[in-house]
This record gives structure tokens, sequence and C-alpha cells, in this order.
């Protein structure tokens, strides 16, 4: 986080502006300083957010997808958001051309506010379109269902548990899982239900920290702001409903920054970029991997072979060794696991190629405010290769375009890179890139260029009108946000949550069963965290902490859990169930490698029992898109005797619970 850039003499040409000059030297954050306010920012904008999440469970609003006042209300919020902020800053640029000090009262509300800012553009945004609703983007769909389940998992454990299995290491990065679980303790509330508060605080959080960081590394605080609040409101568009990723997406082009800086002799830039891969290894791995290849790594060895030193290499090596040694908390059970495993390792996790995955993202070429901004920052980007910092934001992004070319072409070995995911890297890095090109236009404007033209008055206008333009265009942009996220904030209003409900009162499905199945399993000495399910209902496992005997679907399976022949298993358990006796049965049972069902939870009818209890078993299939098959096995209901097996028939379910 050093204030170092490319060195310039006095006799150069202004564009040549070290990039830690963007506003006046009162701006600029020493070490000290900037570590202290990103400390304060980061815990103001977790603290303010999680203050609004309260207010906002404690008002009754209406449902946003049956009305159009909490949309209404999101707007104002947001409107107020950018407007203060904007006018605030515009001060703080005018007084740039004052000889005198801020007042000081209004560097401080001004500080303030900027640092908050992001956090108020979360709550506004998101926090209250979702105000009505115990759910997050997306309810429980899709991959939110497994996302759920780990939330679960980590508020009933606070060890290295994976989200399904009994007894194995959990494979997927359990950081901000493990943090949003110990939250949920707090707060008192059930893991699922934390998702909502602990995605609004991170977001929310990481947008805040973006501003002190920011102006450690341009010198300015406007520019700084306006970067965070970019960053925020793209990410809350195009990557809001996996927060544990778009929270480490956020800081990769402050990363490059720091790679740039890192290489070229700051140590705390070292520590700052081991501390962020080490972080980014824990939440989201895929990001990890794709910055390490094709930016660091790319950056250091081509710093070393041109200027001819070793140094780079070894600021490499140290920041390596630094971030594996923290990624090792999340990950050090699992690979132990794998090292210690006599058993086949299998992974399907890649095995995912949506349409979007075929696609190069051009973001430049969109028509919209943040297509015209991508624009802007790509050819700057070209224009001012000579500061090593752009330099290395371009480098890190044909670093993404590079990873999502080699992705489609890793099809051809059966597998992907996910690809598709590094979108949202794309964007932000032009984004940004567009943000500082605004930001040296205002410095190097017809002003510069024509100075005798125009008097301080009119050049405050131009500055006045230039704000306007800058803070339209973000309220434009930003009040879509709700409306871009209009199908995932329904889904969280229309599913129907851990207690039953719906939020938007309608009668829920079949899930509002999943109490009343609970209290059965417990009142049979059932107890979840100590007793292990057959189910195909993955609602229910999200909501409730039970082990599965499987996992769902391979691609969310642990690698070292057996998951197809887990699935044989139950395949033939169910086939022979028609040819056994109850006691055969359980010996079956028992006599698996894996730890047996205490209960299982089906489909079916105990009064009409002759096609016997349903559940699923899924299949890989890529390449096939959609990449998973289910398909039904049947177990014969003669084979749960009341001698061994308490038996429920709950709405469409049928519950086994075994007694002996």
């Amino acid at each position: 986080m050093s204030t170092e850039s490319t060195v310039t003499t006095p006799s150069a040409p202004a564009l040549a502006r070290p990039l830690s000059q963007f506003g006046d030297h009162r701006d600029e954050l020493g070490r000290g300083p900037a570590l202290l306010a990103i400390l304060l920012a980061a815990l103001g904008g977790g603290l303010v957010t999680l203050a609004g999440w309260v207010v906002f469970r404690s008002v009754s609003l209406p449902a946003f997808s049956t009305s159009m006042v909490t949309r209404a209300l999101a707007t104002v919020g947001i409107v107020a958001t950018l407007v203060v902020v904007g006018v605030l800053l515009f001060f703080w640029i005018r007084d740039e051309h004052s000889a005198g000090p801020r007042p000081r009262w209004r560097a401080w509300l001004t500080t303030v506010v900027s640092y908050l800012s992001p956090a108020l553009l979360v709550l506004s945004s998101i926090g209250l379109p979702l105000s009505a609703s115990r759910l997050w983007l997306d309810g429980i769909q899709v991959d939110q269902v497994f996302r759920t389940q780990f939330l679960t998992r980590m508020a009933d454990s606070a060890t290295h548990a994976d989200m399904n299995y009994l007894d194995l290491p959990t494979f997927y990065p359990m950081g901000w899982f493990w943090l949003g679980g110990r939250l949920a303790n707090v707060l008192g509330i059930p893991g699922w239900e934390v998702f909502q508060p602990w995605a609004l605080i991170s977001l929310a959080l990481c947008g805040c920290l973006l501003v002190p960081l920011w102006q450690r590394l341009v010198g300015s605080l406007p520019v700084a702001t306006a970067i965070a609040l970019t960053t925020t409101a793209v990410t809350l568009t195009i990557g809001a409903e996996e927060p544990y990723s778009a929270v480490i997406a956020m800081g990769v082009p402050a990363a490059a920054f720091l790679c740039s800086r890192a290489f070229h002799g700051s140590w705390l830039s070292t520590l700052g970029l081991a501390l962020f891969l080490g972080a980014s290894a824990s939440f989201y791995t895929l990001f990890t991997g794709a910055i390490s290849l094709t930016v660091v790594s790319f950056v250091a060895i081509i710093t070393a072979v041109l200027e001819r030193r070793w140094e780079p290499i070894v600021r490499l090596v140290c920041i390596g060794v630094g971030s594996l040694a923290l990624a090792a908390i999340c990950w050090g059970p699992y690979v132990l696991g794998v090292l210690r495993s006599d058993v086949p390792i299998n992974s399907t996790a890649q095995h995912y190629l949506p349409e979007e995955g075929t696609q190069i993202p051009v973001p430049f070429l969109a028509p919209t405010i943040i297509g015209l901004l991508c624009l802007i920052g790509l050819v700057y980007l070209f224009l001012r290769q000579s500061n090593r910092d752009i330099r290395t934001l371009g480098w890190a992004l044909g670093g993404a375009y590079l990873w999502i070319a080699a992705s489609m072409v890793l099809t051809l070995l059966g597998s992907t890179l996910l690809g598709f995911r590094l979108e949202i890297l794309v964007v932000l890095i032009m984004a940004t890139a567009g943000i500082l090109a605004l930001a040296e236009l205002r410095m190097h404007g017809i002003d510069k260029l024509w100075p005798q033209g125009f008097s301080p008055a009119t050049n405050r206008r131009i500055t006045a009108a230039f704000m306007a333009v800058l803070v339209l265009g973000g309220v434009f942009y930003a009040q879509r946000i709700p409306e871009e996220n209009e199908s995932a904030i329904d889904h969280a209003y229309t599913d129907t949550d851990g207690y039953g409900e719906r939020a938007d009162r309608y009668t829920s499905d079949s899930s509002g069963h999943y109490q009343e199945i609970q209290r059965f399993l417990e009142d049979h000495g059932v107890v979840p965290n100590e007793s292990v399910m057959l189910t195909d209902e993955k609602l229910f496992m999200a909501y409730h902490p039970y082990w599965g005997f499987n996992a769902f679907t391979s691609h969310y399976a642990n690698p070292l859990s057996q998951f197809d022949a887990r699935n044989k298993q139950i395949e033939t358990w169910a086939n022979d169930s028609w040819d056994q006796t109850p006691e055969e049965f359980l010996d079956a049972l028992d006599s698996a490698p894996w730890r047996g069902p205490d209960a299982m939870l089906f489909r079916g009818s105990l009064e009409d029992s002759a096609d016997g209890f349903k559940t699923h078993l899924a299949e890989d299939i890529y390449p096939n898109q959609p990449n998973v098959r289910y398909r039904a096995v049947f177990f014969d209901s003669a084979v749960f005797d009341e001698a061994h097996w308490a038996m429920e028939q709950i709405g469409p379910f049928v519950v086994a619970v075994r007694t002996d």
C-alpha cells in the first residue's frame, strides 16, 4: 500500500504524473493512518449495516414482489446517499484551490460519509428490498441451497466440518461461512437466517474499506470514494447472490496496484498482497488461482527479467509463503485428509459450462452507463501503459481474459476453469480504470490546456457540472440495482424459509412441513449434528444441520466422500429391499463402509405404499447442459416394520426413524 508510482521529473509531461497525486497533499494517507482508517472504515461499515438490518426487521414493509413501496424507498435511499456524498466531495475538491485549511467539521463529515457511503448504498439498494424477507437473493434456489447448508453447518459447528458428510474436513473454503456462523451465534439466529445480514455486512464492509485503501493508493478522497461506490454498485448488480466470491472480486483492482508496488520496493504492499491472496483462498479459491497465476506471478517474473534483479522473485516467494500459511488455516485439514486417504479422490466441481461460459465478455460495448465507463477505462489502459500501476491493471485484465479463454479450451479435456465466473473481474477492472481516466481528465482538462481562457469562477462551475454529471450517472445506474436483481429478490419472497413461511404471506409449498418433520425426528432421538439422514430433500438439509449420507450432486460433494460409491450403495439398498426381510435390510444398512442412516425422509404414502418410498439420485452428465440428471429409486415399504422403525406421514413425506 505504498504511495510509490512511476518516477517522473519536473519536466515530465503532465500525463506522466504519478497516480498517487490525484488530489492535493492533504488527501494523502501515511502508512499508519491508512491502516487505522481501513480498520475503522471496515468496522464502521459493518456496524452501520448491522444496525440498518436490525431497523429494517423492526418495521413492517410490504413484500418487494407484491408492492412498489419498497422499491420507491430504496430509490430514495440510493439518491440521498449519492447526492449527499457528491455535494460534500464537490466542496472537498473546491477546497483544493484554497490556501487555507478546510473547516474541521466539514473535513470530518466528508471523510466519515465517504468512508461509510458503500454501506449506505448496500442497505438502500439490497437491504431495503429484502427487508420483509429472511432469505438472501435467489432465496433457496439451486446453488443457494448448498451455500445455505454450509452456513447452517458453520453456525452449528465452529470446526472444519464438511457441510454434509460426517467426519470429513470441508472441501469448500470455509472463511466466509465460518465468520457468518459466528455472527449467527452472536445474534442467536440459525445459520440459514444469518445469510442475509452477513451477506449485507460483508459486502458493505469490503466496500467501505476500499475507500481508505484507494485513498492511500491514489492520494485522493474523491477518486477513492468514486472507485469504491462504483465497485460496490457493479458488484451488487452482477455478483451479489454469491457474496463470498463478490467480496474478493471487489478487491482485485486494488490488488493489481499492490502487485505493481510490491515488486518495486514496498514491503507493506507485499504484506497486503499476501493477506489478500490468503483471504481469497479462504473465501473463494477460483479467484486466488486466477490472480496468482495470471497476474502476481507474471508481473514478478516480467519485472525480474526486464530489470535484471532477483528482488521481485524473493518478494513473490514471500507472498506465496505468507498467503499459503494463511490459507492453511482453512485448507490444512482437507489437504491432510487427501494425503492420508486410501480411497479415490474425485471432484466434478468444474464440470459446469453455461451459455455465458462460451462467450468472451465485452462490457465496454454494452449500451449502459457502466458500458461507457468500461469503454473509457479500456482506452485509458492502452494510453497510460507508461505508468506501471495502470500497466499492471491492464495485465490483470489480460490475465482474466486469458483464464476465460483457457477455460473454453480446457473443455477438450473434459473439464473447465469456470471462466464465466471471472466476468465480474473484467467489469470491475475496466470500471476502475474508467474512474481513474475521468479523474485524470479533471486534472488535465480544458483549464490546463487553455488556462488563460477561464477564470477561477468558471473553473468551479465546470467542476460542479462535472460532479453533477457523475452523480446523476451514478444515480441512474444505482437505482436500477433492485430492478436488475428483481428475479433474485422475488425468490427471496416466494420461497419457503426455515420457519415454514413465505415472506409474501402466500401459502408455503411442501417445505412448509419441515418444522413438523423436525419435531418428529427430535421426539424420536434423531438429533441434528449427531445423526445421519438419507434424503433427497436438500432444502430440509439446508435448514437443519443433520449429516447427509450423500450429497445431492457430485458438484458440491466432498472429493473424499466417494460420492459415486455412495450413490451405488443407496441404489443397492433400494433394489435389494424388495427381496429382503426387515432384519436383512437392517444388516445391509449396517454393513456399508460408511455410517448408515439413522433416519430416512422419502416421498410416498403410508396408506398406499405398494409402489414403495421414493428418493432421487443425481448423476453428473457433463458436458451436457444441464449437467445433472436425476433418477428415482424406490424402497420397499415392507422392510420398514414397526419393530425396528418409527414411521410417520407428514404431508407428502414419509419419515422413517430407526428405533433398534
